[in-house]
Parts: structure tokens; C-alpha cells; sequence
């Protein structure tokens, strides 16, 4: 049974957790993209209704779920290719610093 607490633990469940969140949300692009198909004034009509605040802490969580995704999948190829077993918790500090960094990078720039 593996340990629970352990960070490369939480770090596999963090990845695929990130990864189901990221596949539920296609459909919805997918659906926006249509509105692009389906005529400008649709598109236009579509982008009004998503400026607002909500929208917007939305598309920096979606930020914050490719960062971590990005991240941990990284970590899961460098131990796949290099081989680095012996450092674990070291890359998933790093796979975590650089989610955060890039989910706070968006964030100061978004408004």
C-alpha cells in the first residue's frame, strides 16, 4: 500500500486529478470554438457573456491546471528518460514551484 502522504504520492494524484479537470473542460472549448464557426455576431455574444470576473478567476484556474499538468508531467518524463529516482521530491518540489510561478505570472498579468 503506497504511502499516502508522501509528496511523489500527491504529486501522481495532483497530475491525474489536473489532467481529468483539463479533459472536462474541452468540451466547453470546443463549444466556444463552434460559436466561432457559427458567425461573428454569435462569437461576439459569446465573448461579452464571458467577460466578467467569474470568467476571469476561471481562466486562471485553467492556467493554474496546464501549469501543474505541464509540471508533473515533466517530472514523470524525466523520471521515466533520465533515469533521476534517487531525487523525487526534489523534482516535485520543482514541478510544484514551477506550477505556482506560472499560475502567479498569469495571474499579475491578467485584469
Amino acid at each position: 500500500m503506497p504511502d499516502r502522504r508522501h509528496p511523489t504520492y500527491v504529486a501522481f494524484v495532483i497530475h491525474r486529478v489536473s489532467g481529468l479537470l483539463l479533459a472536462l473542460f474541452l468540451p466547453l472549448h470546443f463549444w466556444a470554438l463552434g460559436q466561432a464557426i457559427s458567425g461573428e455576431a454569435a462569437l461576439e455574444g459569446f465573448l461579452r457573456w464571458t467577460d466578467n470576473a467569474l470568467f476571469k478567476f476561471a481562466e486562471w484556474g485553467l492556467v493554474v491546471l496546464l501549469a501543474v499538468h505541464l509540471a508533473g508531467g515533466l517530472r514523470v518524463m524525466a523520471l521515466e528518460f533520465l533515469g533521476w529516482r534517487a531525487r523525487q521530491k526534489d523534482m516535485v518540489a520543482a514541478s510544484a514551484g514551477v506550477a505556482i510561478a506560472a499560475a502567479i505570472l498569469f495571474l499579475l498579468n491578467v485584469g
